[in-house]
């Protein structure tokens, strides 16, 4: 496929999330023929349950779990900031392809993810060993805005889950050349992936050009772009590319936090 035939040929967007997310992405967006630029409006800080996700790293690393889950690749961050060492006999269930490849990198045990379909509901679906009369004891790990999909899906099942918000989301101010390359519409589309996102954006680039694409991935960013009064342009066909260039390499579950 020549260049001028990519879906995305000539569109410059603003990827709004860093890390192995912001690059997996990238990467995908790049080969429709985009121009990227990673400038991301959320980061990560320390987790208001400290104490606790301290506690529980050392029942994981104890053996004390069978298994731990993960849907977003921040996840692998928090594990080796605090050198995390995950049990042999501990198994680990991940969704996302950024989640998978983060703990990867980062020298973590991958058990299984879905194999079908990338979500959570896959997971759950495909997780036969938890659909079983035995009670598992289980460390989920999540972000405070993340929807607590595989916790309560295990609890629902039966099994001893340990909840621990790993991490807090919190807002990151653009630089000037961002905020300058936005509001004189040198960047075409940004990418809006989550609901934190959404409200970063909605509060940072009040004076959004109308040429402006705003791709909104995924129902939890479209309602939050709703709520706080940020257009949605997913009628538009070359949104709709963005939108399924996004979600081809990156599930909805890596976009809650």
């Amino acid at each position: 496929m020549s260049a001028e035939s990519k879906p995305l040929s000539g569109l410059r967007v603003l990827i709004p999330r860093g890390g192995t997310w912001g690059d997996l992405v990238a990467q995908a967006l790049r080969e429709q023929g985009a121009h990227t630029v990673i400038a991301p409006l959320v980061d990560f800080a320390h987790t208001s349950e400290e104490d606790k996700l301290v506690e529980a790293l050392k029942d994981l690393e104890a053996g004390r779990f069978d298994w731990m889950t993960a849907t977003s690749s921040t996840v692998a961050d928090v594990l080796t900031h605090h050198n995390a060492v995950i049990n042999e006999r501990t198994q680990v269930a991940l969704v996302g392809e950024a989640t998978a490849v983060a703990f990867r990198n980062a020298g973590y045990p991958v058990t299984r993810t879905p194999s079908q379909e990338n979500s959570t509901h896959a997971l759950l679906e495909e997780w036969t060993e938890t659909d079983t009369p035995e009670v598992l004891k289980v460390l989920t790990l999540r972000s405070d805005v993340a929807v607590p999909v595989l916790t309560e899906g295990l609890i629902g099942r039966g099994h001893n889950v340990t909840q621990v918000l790993a991490f807090r989301t919190v807002g990151v101010p653009a630089s000037v050349h961002i905020r300058e390359d936005i509001e004189s519409g040198r960047i075409n589309a940004i990418l809006v992936a989550s609901t934190k996102i959404a409200e970063e954006v909605a509060s940072q680039f009040s004076n959004l050009p109308d040429s402006t694409l705003v791709a909104c991935v995924g129902a939890n960013a479209r309602k939050a772009a709703a709520d706080v009064g940020l257009r949605d342009d997913q009628d538009s066909p070359l949104t709709q590319a963005l939108i399924d260039t996004v979600e081809s390499v990156i599930d909805q579950s890596d976009m809650l936090d």
